[in-house]
């Protein structure tokens, strides 16, 4: 039996997950900074694609922990690359082969099936809100 047959269930939670319906609340790169797991009162949002995910309560995200990186970010070149290095958490995903654009979105659609969609990073304009 071929693995394509699995291809649609390959991301799916072990266990169902009952998520909110998504928001599209616009959210600074200033507040999703705050957003890392280090400080008391903030969520723990990680962004994918301009999309924020709240990680909260998920253990692996917390400080110390091996995702914690990825927190209070868009760390799309280092979901595409597989990367845990701080140096590769950054947005800039466009010049990467088409391969690891491949890998970011697969990594995006996990996400969405896991954690609950909090809003819209919002693009910086250079204002000071």
């Amino acid at each position: 039996m071929s693995g394509f047959a699995e291809q649609p269930k390959k991301f799916e939670p072990k266990q169902p997950i009952q998520l909110a319906p998504p928001k599209d609340d616009l959210i600074t790169l200033d507040y999703l900074a705050k957003c890392d797991g280090t400080n008391e009162g903030y969520p723990t949002l990680v962004a994918i694609k301009g999309t924020v995910f709240d990680v909260s309560g998920k253990d692996t995200y917390a400080p110390g922990k091996n995702y914690s990186v990825f927190a209070g970010k868009e760390p799309n070149r280092a979901l595409a690359s597989s990367s845990l290095k701080p140096e590769d958490c950054v947005p800039e995903y466009e010049d990467l082969p088409d391969e690891k654009k491949k890998v970011l979105d697969d990594w995006f659609t996990f996400f969405s099936k896991r954690y609950n969609i909090v809003g819209k990073l919002q693009a910086d304009t250079g204002a000071n809100l």
